[in-house]
């Protein structure tokens, strides 16, 4: 009697581990379709952008207005635009990350020219209105033009901010605050992964 359920037991425990090593090969077999299934990024079709027109204001690099165009929105795949833009520019403009402060390239640009869209080449701002505002990010009390920025309410991080966005692209660019300098009062705290500057 002893012996048959011991028996039993070592029969219950062997199929135990059987079953549990085959329910471990399956899973690590679905783990690895799911990985070759999923796409990254590379192969995304997730689009960013809405289709359609906008007028934006055209801008020599020394500043000169050229005036005003309707232009037809860029809208990209994330796979093309990691292709453009690269790891850290595609996460800042196109996930809206944020840089580390004092870790922008263009954080100490004083000479005189235009930032534009690192995404689409939309002129954003001008040099003239670049200040050091020692927040770590590269400050502006204005845009270059109204037209050139959408303004969107951003609640992300638990509180009420506002998002600055390229019109053309949609790409995240940054953060305005009302605690700038005169004239605006405004201090727009911009990622430099998100503009290049270009010299006059």
């Amino acid at each position: 009697m002893f012996d048959s359920e011991k028996n039993r037991d070592d029969r219950s425990k062997k199929m135990t581990r059987r079953a549990f090593i085959a329910a471990a090969g399956v899973a690590a077999s679905y783990a690895v379709l799911r990985m070759r299934r999923a796409p990254g990024v590379e192969a995304s079709a997730a689009v960013h952008g809405t289709p359609g027109q906008v007028t934006i204001v055209n801008f020599s690099n020394d500043g000169n207005n050229l005036g005003k165009e309707t232009v037809v929105k860029v809208v990209k795949t994330d796979g093309e635009w990691l292709q453009q833009l690269g790891k850290n520019s595609f996460e800042i403009s196109r996930q809206a990350d944020t840089e580390m402060p004092y870790s922008g390239v263009s954080l100490k640009e004083h000479n005189a020219g235009v930032f534009r869209c690192v995404c689409c080449d939309t002129a954003l701002f001008s040099s003239r209105t670049k200040f050091e505002s020692g927040t770590g990010w590269q400050s502006f009390w204005a845009p270059i033009a109204k037209e050139n920025v959408a303004e969107v309410k951003d609640v992300s991080l638990g509180m009420e901010r506002t998002e600055v966005k390229c019109v053309r692209c949609e790409g995240h660019l940054g953060h305005v605050f009302d605690d700038g300098p005169a004239p605006t009062g405004l201090r727009y705290c911009m990622n430099s992964a998100s503009i290049k500057f270009m010299n006059a």
